[in-house]
């Protein structure tokens, strides 16, 4: 039996989905009871979790001998994952594909300096491993920055005319997918890139497009942009870690480009125009009645 954590976040849910449509049995775990009483209302087998509750954790992986790992986005992230690996080997669990972050091995950036260690604590941990080191998702542009597109046309970063490998989380899911039931992944780091590394700029041309009005991907310094973030409530020092992932991308450390998607799945990775037309619905404007 596979477990799923982080069921309802972007990539989590997408692994659902696809977990459904292959037919492969598995297990939700959610933090809100309104969720798991969807899921079991869908015929999913589904249970609650509290990463600060051990004993949770423990309840919702007995019986599961793979585990696909992804904690909250929470300022003790690294902490909340530890406690699911114990968790996981105190239960018995024998493989875990956790969910990481492309560049966590160089521990170079806040994101990495948070997975890397839930990555060490798994490969010491006995149990079997594959680490997913996804880039930054296109699905991004829809969960964040699609507000401003809808009301301003336009869309902020700090990170200037850095190219970044965006990828499609549907290309992180069937690579999970393809991890949590072929074991011949063990042991694998898999670092996932889209097929093009593109500037913001280029991510707001194909945006127009599609889109059909002109959007605008407007370079803010770090400093005004983490204004930005203070005053739609972020707590600083998730912006901090945020305006980290940006000086990454502005060093073009994030414009590599691999083939690990193709080698895994056999099929190429989606582009952005092809993204960015699956999803134009979602940036539209709402039409008035």
């Amino acid at each position: 039996m596979i477990c799923i954590t982080g069921a309802g976040g972007t990539v989590g849910s997408e692994v659902v989905k696809q977990l459904e449509l292959a037919k492969v049995p598995f297990r939700v775990a959610y933090f809100s009871k309104e969720k798991v009483d969807a899921a079991l209302a869908k015929g999913i087998e589904a249970v609650i979790i509290d990463y600060n509750r051990p004993e949770t954790l423990r309840a919702a992986f007995q019986g599961c001998d793979r585990l696909f790992l992804l904690g909250p986005n929470a300022l003790n992230q690294t902490q909340l994952e530890l406690n699911a690996v114990e968790a996981a080997k105190a239960v018995g669990v024998q493989y875990i594909v956790k969910q990481s972050v492309m560049g966590a091995e160089e521990e170079a950036f806040s994101l990495a300096l948070v997975h890397r260690p839930v990555e060490k604590a798994i490969e010491s941990s006995g149990m079997a491993w594959t680490f997913l080191r996804p880039n930054s998702f296109m699905q991004n542009v829809v969960t964040f920055m699609s507000e401003t597109i809808k009301t301003e046309a336009a869309f902020y970063s700090a990170s200037g005319a850095a190219k970044i490998a965006h990828v499609d989380v549907r290309d992180i899911a069937a690579v999970a997918v393809k991890a949590l039931t072929e074991p011949i992944h063990t042991g694998q780091a898999y670092t996932l890139t889209g097929p093009e590394a593109l500037t913001y700029d280029e991510l707001a041309n194909e945006l127009s497009k599609v889109l059909g009005r002109s959007i605008s991907h407007i370079s803010l310094s770090p400093s005004n942009l983490k204004h930005g973030m203070l005053a739609e409530g972020m707590p600083e020092a998730i912006a901090d870690r945020m305006l980290d992932l940006e000086r990454y991308y502005r060093e073009d450390q994030a414009s590599r480009i691999t083939n690990d998607i193709k080698q895994v799945t056999g099929h190429d990775p989606r582009r952005f125009a092809q993204y960015t037309r699956d999803y134009a619905s979602l940036l539209q404007l709402a039409q008035a009645v």
